[in-house]
């Protein structure tokens, strides 16, 4: 049962979209722009970086804290936080409050990352952040973490219900990335990084 309320409390807080506030606030409704999907990456992409870095660190907060609340409720249960923050990623791609149309869940696994040991951010945000611009791809990203993730939990010497619910949130994360996957491998030029990023960086058109 504490492991139900823990994902329950996870999606619920995963529910509330930044990304639709920031887009209501500047009249745009981003499901409706650009890639379609209530995350940072589509706010940064139609209303600029400070909008799409505010819903980033909103997107991560929400994981995080609920992490964090269901852990302080449910002591007694080592993967409540994790469960919180996989409840927090099913809630920000498919909100309760908006029809569940969210966004793809890599703020708020990034969420869970910090949630579970902040020193392996730095690990797995290089790492693909490296292979995405290599690959010129912009779906490596979240492909690695899913799988990066679970493989650092391994090899730090978690417990196996901590190591399954790794795989676990790998997994989901993974899912919500299929579509971009395929677009990916039928060469769509929406998934190359490299330039649009040197057109953000520089303000070319």
């Amino acid at each position: 049962m504490n492991a139900i309320i823990s994902l329950i409390i996870g999606y619920l807080l995963g529910s509330i979209s930044p990304a639709a506030l920031v887009g209501k606030r500047n009249n745009v409704d981003l499901k409706q722009e650009g890639t379609k999907n209530l995350g940072a990456t589509n706010t940064m992409m139609v209303l600029g970086w400070s909008a799409g870095i505010f819903v980033m660190a909103f997107d991560i907060a929400k994981s995080f804290l609920a992490g964090k609340l269901a852990q302080f409720l449910f002591p007694q249960l080592r993967i409540a936080g994790m469960l919180a923050c996989i409840g927090a990623m099913l809630g920000h791609c498919f909100p309760l409050f908006l029809h569940f149309h969210g966004g793809k869940g890599l703020s708020t696994f990034g969420g869970l990352v910090i949630y579970y040991n902040l020193w392996f951010v730095p690990i797995i945000l290089f790492s693909a952040l490296a292979l995405m611009v290599l690959l010129d791809c912009g779906v490596a990203f979240p492909l690695l973490v899913s799988i990066l993730f679970p493989v650092l939990v391994y090899a730090f010497g978690a417990t196996t219900p901590e190591i399954l619910t790794a795989i676990l949130a790998g997994a989901l994360l993974f899912l919500v990335h299929l579509d971009n996957l395929k677009k990916a491998f039928a060469k769509d030029e929406s998934m190359r990084v490299r330039k649009p990023l040197m057109e953000k960086l520089f303000h070319k058109k």
